[in-house]
């Protein structure tokens, strides 16, 4: 079962930019694990000390591995370096996965392929 992670973490407006920058390294070595469908980390657009998290998993074993590996440890201590203000981020377990639009283009809210 796919595991998607989301969510935000707030550091002082000032460190942002260099969080984003020194963690490049680190999200690209995460995009190559095992397991690692989707990870990036993106500026809020609205919030200058907001950082959104996005990362997709195909199973809880693969994220397992991933906490225990280089990549997560050291995003972990620069995190700290810097200071968080606040975090708030979730795991979801995925138990049906399919496209938004519809053969005919249209968004669909509801899941119309199972």
């Amino acid at each position: 079962m796919a595991i998607i992670i989301a969510g935000s973490i707030k550091v002082p407006a000032d460190k942002r930019e260099y969080l984003l920058t020194a963690s490049r390294k680190h999200i690209l070595a995460s995009r190559a694990e095992p397991g690692c469908e989707y990870y990036d980390w993106a500026a809020d657009l609205s919030e200058p000390e907001v950082i959104q998290v996005f990362e997709l998993w195909t199973d809880e074993a693969s994220l397992t591995e991933h906490f225990a590996g280089s990549a997560y440890i050291s995003t972990v201590q620069l995190i700290a370096d810097i200071g968080v203000v606040e975090a708030d981020i979730s795991k979801y377990r995925v138990d049906l996965r399919e496209p938004v639009y519809d053969q005919e283009g249209k968004p669909r809210a509801d899941f119309f392929t199972a």
